[in-house]
């Protein structure tokens, strides 16, 4: 009999900061079960496939070219590396838009029928919203109903997906300048149906063999993404779930109880959770659990929809992307219910060890194994009271012993484009004007958004924590979503006292507004709040015509997904230096690799750049915030003032 391979021993300490996370992954290492950690040290990444040198899209391959030696030779077919680098990245941004649109659609869909009134679990909560979002595309709100504004702005953002000619909706939001530069080049989205349809198309074996329009398409595609499909999906779910405030709210596992029968909820869409909010708060069920012995029900969120309702309804959070896992060993934690998105297939034996009652609940996203309770929008509570339901049982029988990292991490949430707009302005006069004017006089250096996944190709939150704190250091105010977000809330960096480790300039702006100086927007969907913020500093003035202008920066420090790419695509193609980490999928020298990080910035675009170290990454955003400070012209000394009551009372 063949000798049983002996387990390698890691050092968890090397795989993440999160000391909760580092507690469970011990625990989970004794107990026998393995988590991503172990499986990305033991699997080595695909040289060949990391830096996009392979195509596997016809059957005459896969080809696989030398990417020490790129030109050395060519495909089956004849494609160069340019050509298939191009056509792998256009595909990745298919997947990600396809990915943010079919939510946006998804959120569509329920607003449709709750304006037509075949939804009676979800309403218009934020009407204020609604008129201003139909204002912005043109529709006639004054002395009109709300149903009548709700109909007609439904049929102008179906138009987002299903139009074939023309442009989205909500171009109308983007500045002139930057508008040009679009049409100049003829990126502007038609419908997000369309750019997907025609990207795939494009990148099909023998069709689109020109590396620089297979860029033309990614940018148009991926524009339809962040002005489109992410964009609608964040306005609808604020028009039915209420817009973001900022909120004391709590991040990490400490916030499970051993003592309640504990629930999360895990992916992207807000429907599910905000039914389950219900849910945990219906009477009979709260007292089925306290018949099972139980003190209550406890409601936890993980990853983007835990995102959402932490910024909306201040529910804890327990963890970003890489500690979905790591949560189940606690023992604690009696149902996870997931939908769509960033659900690791391995979640399922993973509760299994555990006896987690496991769900799927979309018919989009099952998984083998999983017991499938299905979500109706229509009767939403049959699914989400049949998963409390279950939560109770496992309750009543839990195996094994419970473990509950005793950590808690508290922070101030729900930064919405907004409120930030009133924050700095107040309710007679909310303007961007005083984040211009501090600037312009140099108290901040600019803006940079961090955003993006976890990979345990590298150290967990490691790369986020330490880029945000150089950056803050230097002055640069940041704005997060997604899983960065929760990285940052696990280091204390989301509150209004993190300000002692800002820059004097950037303290003193955070000290008298009374904001941290990192500010969460939301779910990774929600990076469309920072676009309406980067348009609404052009619209003010001062700071340049075109986005391209502006003193800002973007970063996805440890991006994993295809929904990644898509992203970065927008952000660039929309006119922001967007540096990626870990890894990316281009060989230098190359001209495809040299028109993302040098050409497409000449055309009038963004551009794209690289580095895996934090404090290079932070290098390289600070510089390209220094260079558009000094086109502009506001490098020098200048009078440091904040905009105070006195300059809001002589605008009147």
């Amino acid at each position: 009999m063949a000798e049983e391979k002996k387990k390698k021993e890691y050092n968890f300490r090397e795989f993440s900061t999160c000391e909760a996370t580092i507690q469970m992954l011990q625990k989970a290492a004794a107990d026998g079960v393995e988590t991503a950690f172990q499986r990305a040290a033991e699997m080595k990444a695909c040289p060949i496939g990391a830096d996009s040198a392979c195509c596997k899209h016809c059957a005459m391959g896969p080809c696989r070219l030398n990417s020490k030696d790129p030109y050395s030779k060519v495909g089956v077919c004849g494609a160069t590396i340019d050509t298939i680098a191009a056509r792998n990245f256009a595909r990745m941004v298919a997947s990600g838009c396809a990915a943010h649109t079919d939510h946006g659609m998804s959120m569509l869909d329920v607003f449709r029928e709750v304006v037509n009134g075949r939804i009676a679990d979800y309403k218009i909560k934020d009407e204020e919203k609604l008129r201003s979002v139909a204002a912005s595309i043109g529709i006639e709100v004054e002395g009109r109903e709300t149903m009548e504004i709700a109909k007609d702005l439904y049929e102008e953002l179906e138009r987002t997906y299903t139009q074939v000619d023309g442009e989205i909706p909500f171009v109308s939001r983007v500045p002139k300048k930057t508008l040009e530069t679009w049409r100049k080049h003829g990126v502007v989205p038609r419908g997000a149906m369309r750019e997907i349809m025609e990207i795939m198309h494009r990148s099909h074996m023998g069709v689109d063999q020109d590396y620089e329009n297979i860029v033309k398409q990614c940018s148009r595609t991926a524009l339809a993404d962040g002005w489109g499909g992410s964009m609608v999906a964040t306005e609808i779910s604020d028009i039915l779930f209420g817009t973001p405030k900022p909120l004391v709210a709590g991040v990490n596992m400490g916030f499970l109880k051993e003592d309640h029968v504990n629930i999360i909820v895990h992916g992207h869409e807000p429907n599910l959770f905000e039914s389950m909010i219900d849910s945990v708060n219906d009477p009979e069920l709260v007292a089925k659990a306290k018949e099972a012995g139980a003190a209550g029900i406890n409601l936890l969120g993980m990853c983007c929809s835990g995102a959402e309702v932490l910024s909306r309804h201040g529910v804890p959070h327990a963890g970003n992307f890489m500690s979905t896992e790591a949560v189940i060993a606690t023992g604690a934690v009696d149902a996870m219910a997931v939908d769509v998105q960033c659900i690791k297939q391995a979640l399922v034996q993973m509760s299994e060890c555990y006896g987690t009652k496991f769900f799927t609940t979309n018919p989009r996203a099952k998984i083998e194994g999983a017991q499938h309770v299905e979500f109706h929008e229509h009767e939403p509570r049959k699914c989400t009271n049949k998963v409390v339901e279950m939560a109770i049982e496992r309750f009543k029988n839990r195996p094994g012993r419970v473990v509950i990292p005793q950590r808690r991490d508290m922070g101030v949430h729900g930064f919405s484009h907004e409120y930030i707009n009133y924050m700095l302005g107040g309710t007679f006069r909310g303007s961007y004007t005083p984040l211009n004017d501090n600037i312009i006089n140099g108290r901040i250096r600019g803006v940079a958004g961090v955003v993006g996944c976890t990979n345990p190709r590298v150290k967990q939150d490691w790369v986020h924590v330490e880029l945000v704190k150089e950056l803050i250091k230097n002055n640069v105010l940041v704005v997060q979503t997604g899983c960065s977000q929760i990285a940052l809330a696990k280091a204390g960096l989301m509150k209004p006292d993190a300000a002692v480790l800002a820059g004097d300039g950037l303290a003193e702006v955070c000290e008298t507004v009374g904001m941290p100086p990192v500010l969460g927007c939301g779910s990774c969907v929600d990076n469309s709040r920072i676009l309406i913020a980067c348009a609404e500093m052009v619209r003010v003035g001062g700071l340049g015509e075109s986005i391209a202008d502006l003193p800002v920066a973007g970063a996805a420090p440890e991006w994993m997904s295809e929904k990644a790419i898509s992203i970065g695509q927008y952000f660039v193609a929309s006119g922001v230096f967007t540096v990626f980490g870990v890894t990316f999928p281009t060989i230098k020298e190359t001209k495809f690799h040299k028109l993302l990080f040098e050409g497409l910035e000449q055309m009038g675009f963004g551009k794209w750049g690289f580095a895996a170290d934090p404090y290079e990454m932070a290098r390289m955003m600070i510089d390209h915030i220094d260079k558009k400070r000094e086109a502009l012209g506001i490098m020098g000394p200048r009078e440091r003032k904040l905009f105070d009551m006195a300059d809001r009372r002589a605008l009147d």
